[in-house]
Formats: C-alpha cells, sequence, structure tokens
C-alpha cells in the first residue's frame, strides 16, 4: 500500500496552486513535506504533539518553513476562507466526527480554493466491504483509523456536492477533488 500511496501523494500534490496559502490536516510525521510546493505559505496541523515534532524536524531536514500547530481537524482554529487549498492524506479514517472535520476544512477554504482529499475507504463490492466492516473493530483498536469509512457519503453530508474522484487499488483508495463556488 505505501507505494500505491507514494505515487498517488505526489500527483495529489501536483494539483496544489504553486503560490498561496495551503492548509494540510493531519500532517503527522510530515511524509507529504517534500512534495510541498516551494513558493506556496504552508500551514500544517496535527492533533498530536508528537507527531508534531517529528514533523518539524523532517522539516528542519527538508529546509522547508512550514508553520506547525496543533490543533483538532474537527475545530480549526482559521478564519473563513483563509486558505487556498486544503489538503489531506489519510486523515479522514481517524477523525472521530469526519463530516465536521470536513465542514471545517471547507469553511476554512477560499472561494475558488481547493480541497483535495486521499483516503482509503470501503468496498463498493458488497463481500469485501463487509468483511472490512468485521475487520474495522480489530482494525481500529490496532491502528486507530477505520478501514470502512464511506468518506464520498462523507464529503456530501459536509454539504460538499460538486467534487470529483478517482479510484485506485480495488476501488478502496479514492482521490477526491472539490473546488469551492
Amino acid at each position: 500500500m505505501s507505494l500505491i500511496f507514494r505515487s498517488l501523494r505526489r500527483e495529489l500534490w501536483g494539483r496544489t496552486p504553486e503560490t498561496g496559502r495551503i492548509l494540510e490536516i493531519g500532517v503527522g510525521t510530515g511524509i507529504n513535506m517534500q512534495h510541498y510546493p516551494p513558493r506556496a505559505e504552508m500551514t500544517a496541523i496535527d492533533i498530536s504533539e508528537r507527531m508534531l515534532s517529528r514533523a518539524s524536524k523532517r522539516a528542519g531536514k527538508l529546509g522547508r518553513a512550514v508553520d506547525l500547530r496543533i490543533m483538532d481537524a474537527q475545530e480549526l482554529g482559521f478564519d473563513d476562507g483563509a486558505f487556498d487549498a486544503v489538503i489531506a492524506t489519510c486523515v479522514f479514517c481517524s477523525v472521530p466526527d469526519p463530516v465536521k472535520g470536513l465542514r471545517e476544512a471547507w469553511r476554512a477554504l477560499r472561494p475558488g480554493g481547493r480541497l483535495l482529499l486521499l483516503d482509503h475507504v470501503r468496498s463498493d463490492n458488497a463481500v469485501a466491504g463487509k468483511i472490512m466492516d468485521w475487520l474495522n473493530l480489530i482494525v481500529v483498536r490496532i491502528e486507530g483509523a477505520n478501514i470502512n469509512r464511506r468518506t464520498e457519503d462523507n464529503v456530501r453530508a459536509a454539504g460538499i456536492y460538486q467534487f470529483e474522484t478517482s479510484r485506485h487499488w480495488f476501488g478502496i483508495v479514492r482521490m477526491i477533488e472539490a473546488r469551492k463556488a
């Protein structure tokens, strides 16, 4: 999966604007920093101080200026329309209330800005989907991430109706892009 996500991360980050303000939700260890547009003003958040510490070290090694903040994706402390792009990779599978987090991401996005998401989702295949539902209880306890989230449904429930989706790896990995009107 990491090989699949590596190329998809590169593709997703290639859709961000070259300049402007960009927010990464769930920066984690900073694995995406190598893809940050060099002329963009980057802000990255995570709920974990430990992850932010690791991301800070990575930013230093890469020579990247990044405004790192501890923050919950469900309660973003930014003004409405503060960012030209909001991006998250493998995040909304672990946010307790993904719809609330997606509403916050959309709120922080300026008109004309892009919301870019990459995540694994529940399979549309009835049998595979049921297996993912059963395994989810174990995976959540071990990994902290849900493997059976229906991210496209959550995007719609957040009030975002116009978006494009590309499906990868048997349809359980999705790249979603929405442009705010």
